[in-house]
């Protein structure tokens, strides 16, 4: 008879590097009933295989900071455990062939100089000086981390695993987990299979590590976890005389990487156009399994190798390997509860950077699951990102083949996915596309970001400089401040909320006082217990027992999964409307005199002031109108049925032409928000930032009676701001703001830049950016020299707390 418990306090299900941190972080945190469960052996789907690369350098201040922990845990854990981990700081070497990929490593060490990872810019000659056997022809730069590493990654798994049991942790190999017991909507604990036994345990928190199959094993308990497999392929070299020990090596341009082990050299790649695998699901018997050779995929690869390090073309080769890797629509992994069942927490899709991935997706996910809430902001590998429809085969069998290669690729701003597109339109998508709107794609919507003139080439021409809609972003941006805009933004997240308790529940979530009259439009936000921002929304109250809430296309998961799992006894239903209304925004100086002459309501200010939502009649059809701007300009976003959109867009496309009406994107609408200083959910505003140093008080309102977040308000109140928000304009118009540019003070690096776009009408490049300012005034704060750093090279920058462009927001209630 087997031996499993038949209670514990949490089940893991797979024993890759996942699954282990996930157990090993619990037990340091004092957890004793730990359970992981494995199908087979431990690391015998993809850690086995991986090729251990331990790089600290990322795109984002927080996966930067996972990575640095992954790196440190795993250089103390030999001593630990006793496990010899392979683990050795050889550092590593980024090289570019091109100046735009030279662009990024300078960006991406900026952002790791700001978070105290020790990195340098190094020159070609340099880079040959430490790497001998490197031909360098075509390299114009690089970066070099002296402690990165890399490591063997089945052991790390397995010292991971010791670290675990040493303090508690059960872990069973060969018991299978049939499926996810559910009550009363939760985990109530999983049934197993082992050597034709069957059993239970009770839980109240399962995790599903369960790496490739994880998208399968989520689907049984209705759990969206959109992840494939690909073929990853990687060459080993017979042992190379006098090869001693070299630093990792990467060169992104070629697709390749290059790691020195026991006097072999490994060659690996992540090619522009992959291989998906497992179309039919993943074997059952599947079990260190490799797949079948296909030389002719990686001959590529290895032609540029070999003229690339010489050596591989003498050197025999001692294993061609092609094993399975898990992707996602995005390249970005998966972690957190599911919002579909309330125990059920995911940490999978690791798009082949598992190794340095899990040591601190592992000790986040543990700590999220200890608290009840993340460390710290983790909305970029979220799961409560993810739009039902990504589950669909196709649509991932599609993606995967191009976000494996997007791995090495650039990175450049603004890019957009190629494959898998289309999935979600607007009702006027096919209008936009015949008037030269070039779309961009977010939560899978097609949404116009900028208009081709006619005779333009449609299509992004991507680049770290000016990108070959400049032009066309600036004349929108400035027909917005100077005349009128149209915008589709169908695309928002649309959530109704009704019932007795309607009023009730929003008010113990918001910060803003919802009791206001039918018609009113209250701008708030959703916190947590530590004042930070959960949601960022607008909230319109319909009717007594009615409110809608509008919310970002992108976070339209994240905020019903919030609004629900908060829902007590409450008399309400929430409920997703984002497909019945399109949204078409009128905005600018204009917009008034162009819906007076296809509207016969009154848009006066007496009639209509700002902050209010009216039903009209706009052609021959019915909107509600709603006097509301995020691009700082007197305006109106007109919420139309879905089936009336066409003939409202026609109605005011046809007056427009009077008056001077420009059809404009998303990246206009982003470039005047940034004027404004509006916040950006997800890059300014993230549930690790406390309302009041967003500098969104205004918006929070103590004397409404208790809501969520409001002890951690007054407590900043009382104690002060350790820091501000603050807005900057470079003064030199040339360079560009995207985020995670360097903010300097005085000379010294003290954040980063959140978001940033081009301010038209300021004349430069414009960001904002969180400085501390513990004990300080504000114009303590404003009275340093401030500079932001734009790959290695140092920008003045204005600063500012309040908005640059229209302080007193004059322009919005004109």
């Amino acid at each position: 008879m087997s031996d499993l418990p038949t209670r514990a306090r949490v089940v893991i299900i797979g024993g890759g590097v996942s699954g282990c941190s996930v157990a090993y972080h619990l037990t340091k945190l004092g957890w004793k009933d730990v359970v992981l469960l494995e199908r087979k052996q431990l690391t015998c789907g993809t850690t086995w295989h991986a090729a251990g690369l331990v790089g600290q350098l990322r795109g984002s201040k927080n996966m930067t900071r996972l990575a640095k922990y992954s790196a440190d845990l795993y250089v103390k854990l030999e001593a630990e455990t006793g496990i010899a981990t392979g683990m050795r700081q050889v550092g590593s070497i980024s090289v570019a062939l091109t100046e735009e990929r030279k662009h990024e490593l300078y960006r991406q060490a900026t952002v790791a100089r700001a978070f105290d990872i020790d990195v340098r810019e190094i020159s070609p000659a340099e880079v040959k000086e430490m790497y001998p056997h490197l031909n360098i022809d075509g390299v114009v730069g690089a970066v070099h981390l002296p402690l990165d590493g890399q490591c063997d990654p089945a052991n790390i798994a397995m010292a991971l695993a010791k670290g675990a049991r040493q303090r508690g942790a059960k872990i069973v190999e060969g018991v299978k987990v049939s499926d996810v017991l559910v009550k009363n909507g939760r985990v109530a604990g999983v049934s197993w299979k082992k050597d034709g036994e069957r059993g239970e345990i009770a839980t109240d928190i399962v995790v599903n590590c369960a790496g490739m199959w994880a998208r399968e094993f989520g689907a049984k308990s209705g759990v969206t976890i959109p992840l494939h497999a690909c073929e990853h392929f990687y060459l080993i070299t017979e042992p190379i005389e006098g090869l001693g020990r070299l630093p990792v090596l990467r060169v992104p341009d070629e697709c390749a990487y290059y790691k020195e082990d026991a006097g072999k050299m490994m060659l690996g790649a992540f090619e522009p156009k992959a291989k998906p695998w497992g179309m039919d699901g993943i074997p059952e018997d599947f079990c260190f399994d490799q797949l079948p050779e296909d030389f002719a995929h990686f001959e590529p690869i290895l032609e540029m190798g070999v003229n690339r390090l010489p050596m591989l073309g003498t050197a025999g080769i001692h294993t061609f390997f092609c094993g399975p890797e898990s992707f996602t629509p995005d390249d970005r992994y998966y972690l957190g509860e599911a919002p579909e069942l309330s125990g059920y927490w995911v940490a999978a899709g690791y798009n082949s950077i598992g190794i340095v991935s899990s040591g601190g997706a592992g000790m986040a996910l543990a700590q999220w699951i200890n608290d009840g809430e993340p460390p710290f902001d983790l909305w970029e590998v979220d799961i409560r990102r993810v739009e039902p429809f990504q589950r669909n085969r196709r649509y991932l069998r599609e993606r995967v083949s191009e976000t494996l290669g997007l791995l090495y690729a650039d990175h450049f701003p603004y890019r957009q996915m190629a494959s898998a597109r289309g999935v979600r339109r607007s009702p006027l998508h096919e209008h936009l596309k015949a008037l030269g709107a070039v779309f961009g794609e977010v939560a899978g919507w097609e949404r116009a970001n900028w208009f081709a003139h006619e005779g333009q080439e449609r299509e992004y021409r991507y680049s770290w400089n000016r990108q070959n809609w400049f032009e066309n972003n600036r004349e929108e941006h400035l027909a917005v401040r100077n005349g009128v805009g149209l915008f589709d933004m169908t695309s928002f997240g649309k959530i109704r909320v009704e019932g007795r308790d309607a009023l009730s529940f929003l008010q113990r979530l918001c910060g803003n006082d919802l009791d206001v009259p039918a018609g009113r439009i209250v701008y708030t936000q959703m916190l947590n217990e530590r004042g930070g921002i959960e949601s960022d929304l607008t909230v319109t109250r319909l009717s007594e027992t009615a409110f809608l809430l509008i919310v970002p296309g992108a976070t339209l998961q994240r905020d019903l999964a919030w609004l629900r799992k908060h829902l007590r006894d409450e008399f309400a239903v929430v409920t997703n409307v984002s497909a019945a209304e399109a949204v078409l925004c009128l905005m600018g100086p204009n917009a008034r005199k162009l819906i007076q002459k296809i509207s016969p309501d009154d848009f006066s200010n007496e009639a209509h002031p700002f902050g209010t939502a009216k039903e009209i009649e706009i052609g021959m059809g019915l909107a509600r109108a709603h006097r509301v701007t995020y691009v700082g300009e007197l305006g109106w976003e007109l919420y139309v049925p879905s089936e009336q959109a066409v003939h409202v867009f026609e109605t005011i496309t046809e007056a427009g032409a009077e008056t001077g009406l420009k059809l404009c994107g998303l990246h206009a609408l982003d470039s005047c928000r940034i004027e404004k200083a509006f916040r950006h959910f997800g890059h300014d505003i993230t549930d690790e930032d406390h309302v009041l140093e967003a500098g969104l008080g205004f918006a929070v309102k103590l004397n409404k009676g208790d809501f969520t977040g409001r002890d951690a308000v007054l407590r900043k109140k009382d104690a002060g701001l350790s820091r501000r928000l603050v807005q900057f304009r470079l003064t030199d118009p040339e360079p560009l703001l995207f985020h995670n540019e360097a903010i300097l003070r005085d000379g010294k690096i003290v954040g980063t830049i959140t978001s940033g776009n081009y301010g038209h009408h300021l004349g430069g490049a414009v960001g904002l950016g969180y400085v501390p300012s513990e004990g300080e005034s504000a114009a303590d704060v404003l009275g340093s020299r401030y500079e932001i750093e734009i790959a290695g090279e140092r920008f003045p920058a204005e600063a500012s707390l309040k908005p640059m462009y229209d302080p007193k927001a004059e322009r919005v209630r004109a």
